[in-house]
């Protein structure tokens, strides 16, 4: 019995999936970011191919199905799983990508580097190698970034009678920082660090609500539980996290995928999923202040203008 409420509402949250995700594979410069996020996810003989590729896409590019399988140690079908898991619908569509990445980084694109940090390195190399993971990670994240799902998520937004996002620890910091955005150009909006807060609220969404879970690992029971009583109640919702295969989406009725990020013992997942949070949260707030613009825009304005006598000196003169 249990079994069969499970494969049935999987059904019903199938049946809730936007039904205009995009069949054309990522664009080559996507592949690497493709390997990186979904990397941990799959298995270890996948995860071979899927190095090997993002390693040498110039090598890789030139073998035929057989060769690559031979030179990871794997199989012709784990191949083709793993170029499927990517985004690609065959074989020859990663080939395609793979030869497509190997002539942009032989145009002069600068090589991946590997940016650890030590601890003993000198404060300007810490500066240097935060820098560099930071556009990595932006870089990443943008390439990956589901469009099609994206301007879904946005035009949810800008239609929503009222929004509850749900994120705890530095998740929590972006959740509040989309709620902060989202209050300036008029939208009801909350965000939610209580789990406790945020089921009691959850229970109250209707179908004209959204509920955004945000969640790096996927995993975070304090976020998926008051996403899953939203979705339960008709309202959309929207996941933002570095694992698409999280347990998060499945009460997702649109995902959007942020770069996993390196990560090294001074420098945690939550710096480096935080980054690539903001950049989402970001271009959700742009694309519904785009669509709200009308009234967005003096809402924005009478923001600014209550805000502004907090910005001047003390004696009300401009500096």
């Amino acid at each position: 019995m249990a079994q069969d409420v499970k494969e049935s509402f999987a059904g019903a949250s199938a049946a809730r999936k936007s039904p205009t995700a995009p069949t054309s594979p990522p664009a080559p410069a996507a592949l690497a970011a493709k390997v990186r996020t979904l990397g941990p996810s799959m298995t270890r003989s996948m995860q071979r191919v899927a190095e090997a590729v993002a390693a040498d896409p110039a090598g890789c590019a030139a073998l035929t199905v057989t060769g690559l399988a031979e030179l990871t140690g794997t199989s012709e079908a784990t191949v083709v799983r793993t170029a499927r898991l990517l985004g690609y619908p065959g074989y020859r569509d990663l080939r395609l990508a793979l030869a497509g990445l190997a002539a942009q980084q032989q145009s002069g694109r600068a090589p991946s580097v590997t940016a650890d940090i030590a601890v003993d390195d000198p404060i300007a190399d810490v500066v240097a190698k935060l820098a560099y993971d930071e556009q990595q990670t932006l870089a990443d994240t943008a390439a990956g970034l589901d469009t099609v799902q994206l301007a879904a998520a946005v035009t949810a937004l800008a239609a929503a009678r009222r929004i509850d996002v749900y994120g705890v620890g530095a998740s929590g910091l972006v959740a509040q920082d989309l709620v902060q955005k989202l209050l300036r150009i008029g939208l009801v909006a909350h965000a939610h660090s209580d789990p406790h807060l945020a089921v009691t609220n959850a229970v109250q969404l209707r179908a004209k609500d959204v509920a955004i879970a945000i969640t790096h690992s996927g995993s975070t029971g304090d976020v998926i539980e008051p996403l899953r009583v939203a979705f339960e109640h008709g309202a959309t919702t929207v996941a933002i996290t570095g694992r698409p295969d999280g347990a998060v989406t499945q009460y997702s009725d649109h995902v959007l995928t942020t770069s996993t990020a390196r990560e090294s013992e001074l420098r945690p997942a939550a710096m480096s999923s935080r980054t690539s949070q903001l950049l989402v949260v970001d271009c959700l707030f742009i694309g519904v202040a785009q669509r709200t613009y009308e009234t967005a825009a003096p809402a924005l304005s009478a923001s600014y203008e209550a805000l502004a006598h907090r910005h001047r000196p003390r004696g009300g003169t401009k500096r």
